[in-house]
């Protein structure tokens, strides 16, 4: 759950010199989150993929469009912009199909003409009337938003824009960038780095790479356990050397689908 609000709750309240007052900014930072939890961050932190992947095609068809409307929409489409947005139609498990039709999903909505405004509402209308829907809309607009160094002025009133279309206040929009600037500074630094590398490994281990869908991921999985299993390689008699790198070989391909399942949510 985010903390931001009690963060800036219990400073206010530690600003105004009353140790009590700085309490009961806690609480309120605490019931402020939460809601703030509801509306952006149910689909958990990292956003399951699996959850992704059921997300109806209007739905998609104006996220793409507004994606490519708000990157395009200072003057400059950035190649930071464009890889987040890559990501994520790897995110969605698109196929190659899928991605052609996102790829002109986004390309439509950079024209000078595109109805952002008569978008929203329709989208809202048919496909995201409850409000996590509409919040995971906004999150991952701005994941690819916030993939550049900053925003400009026009990016921001387009931001706020649909986030008066969509009922998402100032207050919820800024927490919501906190969060994920956050997010990123984390992946930067020495832990984040880490982390990463782990999750590198484990896609390396299992011979794919991170634009792979969820089922080739346990495709692999299994190809690999069925191939390195010490209980397969019994009836050639092996001697001790490679009965134990099928062991080592089969921790390390276990391990590695343990970690990417989490992370990906797969089931």
């Amino acid at each position: 759950m985010p903390y931001w609000g009690k963060v800036i709750g219990t400073l206010g309240g530690l600003a105004i010199g009353r140790p009590w007052m700085a309490i009961i900014g806690l609480l309120v930072g605490h019931q402020f989150d939460r809601g703030f939890a509801d509306r952006f961050t149910r689909f958990g932190p990292n956003v399951s993929a699996a959850r992704l992947e059921q997300l109806p095609q209007q739905y998609l068809r104006a996220l793409f469009e507004i994606m490519g409307h708000l990157a395009k929409v200072d003057g400059r489409v950035t190649e930071d912009e464009i890889r987040a947005a890559r990501a994520l139609m790897h995110r969605l498990g698109l196929g190659p199909s899928e991605i052609r039709r996102a790829i002109n999903w986004f390309e439509s909505g950079k024209e000078a003409s595109y109805p952002l405004v008569s978008t929203l509402r329709s989208m809202r209308g048919q496909s995201a009337r409850r409000a996590d829907m509409r919040g995971l809309f906004v999150r991952l607009l701005m994941e690819v938003a916030l993939s550049k160094s900053s925003l400009q002025q026009t990016e921001r009133a387009t931001i706020w824009t649909i986030c008066k279309e969509l009922d998402i206040g100032r207050v919820e929009l800024a927490q919501l960038e906190a969060m994920l600037r956050a997010q990123r500074g984390f992946r930067k630094s020495a832990s984040g780095t880490a982390d990463s590398k782990r999750v590198n490994d484990a896609y390396v281990a299992l011979g794919i790479d991170r634009s792979s869908t969820n089922n080739e991921i346990k495709k692999a999985y299994r190809r690999l356990m069925n191939k390195n299993h010490p209980d397969k390689l019994v009836s050639a008699n092996p001697d001790a050397a490679v009965l134990a790198e099928a062991e080592r070989r089969t921790r390390e391909v276990r391990g590695a689908y343990e970690l990417l399942k989490a992370r990906r949510s797969i089931r």
